[in-house]
């Protein structure tokens, strides 16, 4: 999907990139072919051309960083398809917001295998780093807002410069509203029966029964339900990405300007 986008050129939105589309530039190899796009000067055409070649170089050199200043938050999702084979989805559980506040279980998903680091047992800062060194593109749910802030506010210079493709930032867009658990129901997306009513806030109160008892039950529970968070993810996101697609085209059917149409990028 990122070699159909022009979102990351400057000065081309939603309605620019709409109107691209509907002359007749698909993708980057169509708008460098094309010798010249009605509506857009030439000097406009050539910048945009030098733009887009220092995109496709990144992107087949595997440098998911290049894109981070240039595609908005919002619109990370494009990347997905391309970086999904060196993707992580990740998911963490914390002691809460206070001043105390800690990350008590870090969740990782390479599409395969979890990988679950817990406090005071196998989470290792240093080894979490080298992990995510590994990948292209972060995964999350919320993670934008919460998971990531949190990781760097706690351990700084953790995170690899990658992209982070926070799924929530899309959810609303196609009608599914709620966190995480509700939009599973909602989708038909399950878990086990022990976890299936489990929300964030019962994370917090495992760790402290396990904390409490030392009883492994509850830190099984909270491995449980904090693997399901990250493996359910996956089929989120890409149930997404699909009907974020799915959308764009339909945008692009139902508002398609006619050819001669000017491209409104420039005076």
């Amino acid at each position: 999907m990122i070699t159909d986008s022009f979102i990351f050129l400057e000065k081309v939105g939603d309605k620019v990139e709409q109107n691209i589309w509907s002359s007749g530039i698909s993708n980057w190899d169509s708008f460098l072919r094309a010798k010249s796009i009605k509506g857009m000067s030439m000097h406009r055409k050539l910048y945009y051309n030098r733009k887009i070649l220092n995109a496709r170089k990144a992107l087949y050199s595997f440098n998911s960083g290049y894109f981070l200043d240039l595609i908005p938050q919002s619109e990370m999702w494009r990347l997905y398809n391309f970086f999904k084979e060196d993707a992580v989805f990740l998911d963490i559980e914390t002691t809460g917001l206070g001043k105390e506040n800690d990350i008590t279980v870090v969740g990782l998903y390479d599409g395969i295998s979890t990988k679950i680091m817990i406090k005071g047992i196998n989470l290792d800062f240093n080894a979490l780093k080298k992990e995510l060194q590994k990948y292209k593109l972060i995964v999350t749910f919320n993670g934008a807002s919460f998971d990531l802030p949190f990781i760097e506010k706690t351990c700084p210079g953790l995170l690899p410069n990658i992209p982070n493709f926070d799924v929530k930032s899309i959810t609303g867009r196609l009608g599914l509203k709620g966190g995480l658990k509700e939009i599973e129901k909602t989708l038909g997306i399950k878990r086990t029966h022990a976890i299936e009513k489990f929300y964030g806030g019962d994370a917090l109160t495992l760790w402290r029964m396990y904390r409490a008892t030392g009883d492994d039950y509850y830190l099984n529970l909270l491995v449980d339900y904090n693997e399901h968070d990250i493996i359910n993810l996956k089929i989120l996101a890409e149930h997404c990405v699909k009907k974020m697609k799915e959308l764009l085209n339909g945008n692009l059917g139902a508002k398609a300007l006619p050819r001669h149409a000017c491209l409104e990028y420039d005076p």
